[in-house]
């Protein structure tokens, strides 16, 4: 798995430089910029499919005749070149169950195509004593399409940071799709 993932990485690295990208996309993340993201997740964890319990992005999954789904987007401000300040929010239906998630974090693009970004995701769970609080890291490849419209194909890492609710790390494979204006 992790050589396919690095294998469609360096495609799409190869595919950016021969067409001639990389001048075109420094343009979307300058400083006074904004960003529209929607992400979907694929990966293990506590609810399967949807990524971790706290999502901000798109999923469906269907476990044991359960059907789980969540909604949500991100949103952020480039506060200097390449560097943007992001915040989001998502609502889930755990199998008749709602949360409400936020995430609030940074966003920084190497070389204008190459994002890291760090934040904190949590939720609030309906009728749950405890709420579930990550930390997030990730790593990816903005290929801009447009100059305004990016996939982002990415590699997510969430560590638990309240060992009540969960003491396990997830690993998710994600693709975004960005808009900047």
């Amino acid at each position: 798995m992790k050589n396919l993932v690095l294998f469609i990485a360096l495609l799409l690295f190869t595919f950016h430089h021969v067409n001639g990208q990389e001048d075109d996309s420094s343009t979307s993340t300058t400083q006074g910029k904004w960003l529209i993201e929607a992400n979907t997740g694929f990966g293990g964890g506590i609810m399967g499919l949807v990524g971790h319990s706290a999502n901000t992005g798109f999923g469906l999954s269907s476990v044991d005749g359960e059907t789980i789904w969540s909604i949500g987007a991100e949103a952020g401000y480039f506060i200097v070149d390449d560097l943007a300040i992001k915040f989001g929010l998502g609502y889930s239906d755990l199998a008749g169950e709602s949360m409400t998630s936020y995430k609030l974090g940074v966003k920084y693009y190497l070389t204008g195509v190459i994002p890291f970004q760090v934040d904190i995701t949590g939720a609030s769970w309906e009728g749950s004593d405890e709420n579930p609080l990550w930390l997030g890291l990730q790593g990816g490849y903005a290929w801009f399409i447009t100059e305004h419209v990016s996939i982002e194909p990415g590699l997510r890492y969430n560590v638990s940071l309240n060992e009540d609710f969960s003491d396990e790390g997830i690993f998710e494979f994600r693709i975004g799709f960005a808009l900047y204006f």
